[in-house]
């Protein structure tokens, strides 16, 4: 590099800021798999509650499942089969932090068309300990993303019961692709 080039580099790059480290979130690219188009979430109203919470006794699984959705997505789900395509870890971060950084996980995964994530939130010894009242919450939390259509307890290589599998709806384009594909095989 010439001196001139170094000298406009160093202009240019008078103001830049380095960005902050605020949570462990890993997009795994797959072959079929847009880069992340980042969305402005701040715009987007944060619907998730934080009233009341019925902590989850720690030997209870978490599971849900949309209506309609079939048993063998919630069974592969649920034995790993479906490959991760980006993680959020939750670990030691405040209540209300989970909430912003699950709201901004789930609605970016969204506008990048992936469909299962891994999310790491902890294992607590004891039903009140704060590993616990994250995944109690983190229980309600995905239910009220309408995109979100199944999740379950991990499998032991990827958190066991310290972090859980996500399932997103098909986005309206990767469901007209998949129609082709089979239109066309049909033929």
């Amino acid at each position: 590099m010439n001196p001139d080039d170094k000298s406009l580099f160093l202009d240019a790059m008078e103001d830049v800021q380095p960005l902050k480290h605020c949570a462990d979130v890993h997009w795994h690219p797959a072959r079929n798999t847009r880069a992340p188009q980042h969305i402005d979430t701040l715009q987007l109203d944060n619907f998730l509650t934080t009233g009341f919470l019925d902590i989850l006794p720690l030997d209870t699984p978490l599971e849900f499942r949309r209506e309609g959705l079939q048993t063998g997505v919630v069974d592969k789900l649920r034995t790993g089969k479906y490959s991760q395509q980006a993680s959020l870890s939750l670990l030691r971060q405040p209540v209300e932090q989970c909430r912003q950084l699950l709201f901004r996980f789930v609605h970016q995964a969204r506008q990048d068309g992936l469909r299962n994530l891994l999310i790491i939130h902890g294992k607590g010894r004891e039903d009140n300990s704060h590993a616990n009242i994250v995944r109690s919450y983190l229980a309600r939390w995905l239910t009220e993303f309408d995109d979100v259509q199944a999740f379950c307890a991990a499998q032991p290589r990827h958190g066991g019961n310290g972090a859980c599998y996500v399932s997103l709806r098909k986005s309206a384009e990767a469901k007209q692709e998949n129609w082709e594909r089979h239109a066309k095989r049909s033929r």
